[in-house]
Parts: C-alpha cells; structure tokens; sequence
C-alpha cells in the first residue's frame, strides 16, 4: 500500500493525496492515518506544497463523503426501515429512535464523526438518509475534515522520517473504538435476546 501511494503522489502530486482520501471514505481499508502523514512527509521534501496537500487532501475527503450522502439519499428511509424490519434482532423502534436522535443532534454527529475512526466514513450514510441539508453537510464535513487532516499531515511534515509513528498512536486509538463498537453490539445483542425470551414466558402465561 506505501508504494501505491508513494507512486499514486509522484504521478499525481497533492491531487493524488487528494484521490486517496477520497477512496479511503468509500473503502475503509485505505487508513488516512498512513495517507495523510504520509503526504504531509512528502512535502517536508519539497516534492509537493504544504499548502497544495491540504487543499487536496481536504476536497478528497468532502468527495468521499458526499458519495456516500448519496448512497444514504437515495436508500431513502422507507428501505432502511424495510431492510431493518427483516434484520434479526432489530425493531423498527430502533431505526426511529436513531432518526429521531440524529434530527437532534445529527450536526455535531457530522462535525466530529470526521475525526473519529471508523465512523469517519460512515457518519455520511445516515445524514443521506436523513436528507440533512446539503449545504450544511457539505459544511460541516468541510470543517472537521479540514481539522482531521491537517492535524495528520502536519504530524507527517514536522516528524520527517518517522511520520509511521503517526499510525502506531493512532491504531491505538483505532482499536479502542472497535472494541467499543463490539461491546456495545455485545450489549444489544443480549439484551434483545434477553427481551425475547421474557415475551415467550409472558406469552406462554
């Protein structure tokens, strides 16, 4: 992956930073936190502009997004409420009660879910279904992907040689989240099946 995109920057410069993180957003797998302080240690060399890179890295990142906004628009809530309808241990409710906390505090939710791991890429999916006013999604994501990047390519830039201790630090953090995320999915679970079986005994009565 380093010699994709060592290649993909010297073919294409900040522009090509830029295109990583906008697959990134679309393909989890690609890590901004190898991306970015990567791109930012490029230009420590002089190869690309500080500048150029942030800009760049930036657009991508608000593409990205805005592809998946889409995905979310044009799913609709009608299907995300009959696809979660046929899902196993998932209510209706459950759909509601999420849309109807997004509606409260969905904005927050975008800013600061691009400086979040994992939920980077898919805070975009539900503002679609939510139909969030484009301008300010467009807005928001601008912003916290604005601080995100800059923060790593900076890390990138200062640290020179050792920009990778970049992604040791933040993998700890990556993987922090995902246990977070699991436990909780642990938690759900439980307390669905835990649901379940009090309706059977309650019916059986």
């Amino acid at each position: 992956m380093t010699d994709w995109l060592v290649g993909l920057m010297e073919t294409l410069g900040a522009p090509g930073a830029g295109l990583a993180i906008a697959l990134e957003n679309l393909f989890p797998p690609l890590p901004s936190e190898v991306i970015l302080p990567m791109a930012g240690f490029t230009a420590s060399q002089g190869d690309m502009d500080l500048l150029d890179v942030l800009v760049c890295t930036t657009l991508g990142s608000v593409v990205g997004a805005l592809a998946l906004y889409w995905v979310g628009a044009l799913l609709g809530r009608e299907r995300t409420l009959a696809i979660a309808a046929k899902l196993p241990l998932v209510k209706v409710s459950d759909i509601e009660k999420t849309e109807a906390w997004f509606q409260r505090h969905g904005r927050m939710t975008v800013f600061f879910g691009r400086m979040i791991p994992i939920f980077r890429s898919l805070i975009s999916v539900p503002a679609g279904v939510e139909r969030m006013p484009l301008p300010m999604f467009t807005l928001l994501t601008t912003a916290g992907s604005l601080i995100w990047n800059t923060a790593f390519v900076l890390a990138g830039y200062f640290l020179g040689e050792n920009w990778e201790l970049v992604e040791g630090y933040v993998g700890i953090g990556t993987n922090v989240v995902i246990g977070l995320v699991v436990l909780a999915v642990v938690v759900f679970v439980v307390v669905r099946l835990s649901e379940k079986r009090k309706g059977r005994h309650a019916a059986r009565r």
